[in-house]
């Protein structure tokens, strides 16, 4: 900038609050704290994190069209970081571990009542669908005799 300031006279050009000992920019010789450099029109729109709505200005993280700090890119269920760790989301745009989804979202038994989940190891579910019902392949032997 090469020009020195009056401390009272060193203000934001938008709000007018006073910057002496504070970050700010300056575009096209006009200067601008840090918040109305960000928001007023003159900085490319910020990038905000959808899990916390608070501005990134490190690392992003981006899922699914959706942009995240990695430390808030969390399960929704048992808040356990997902950064590097496979995930999915529901039909309302909730993300989720592997494993809380299928325990939340997973078909229940027709003959026990119980969620129908993946075998320990395992991202998939072994189910029988017989007359629009769901079973566990143990509870569906039960019913029917497979003989």
């Amino acid at each position: 900038m090469g020009c020195l300031f009056h401390k009272t006279c060193f203000t934001c050009c938008v709000c007018s609050k006073t910057l002496s000992g504070k970050p700010f920019y300056t575009v096209s010789d006009l200067i601008y704290c840090e918040d109305d450099f960000l928001f007023s029109g003159v900085h490319p729109a910020p990038e905000v994190c959808d899990s916390c709505g608070h501005l990134i200005a490190d690392m992003v993280l981006q899922a699914c069209g959706k942009l995240y700090h990695p430390s808030c890119f969390r399960c929704v269920i048992c808040r356990e970081s997902l950064e590097d760790q496979p995930f999915t989301m529901d039909s309302h745009n909730r993300v989720y571990c592997v494993r809380d989804y299928h325990r939340v979202n997973a078909p229940r038994c027709a003959a026990c009542r119980m969620p129908i989940l993946p075998v320990k190891g395992s991202t998939e579910s072994i189910q029988v669908e017989s007359f629009y019902r769901n079973y566990h392949v143990e509870c569906y032997k039960g019913i029917v005799n497979l003989t």
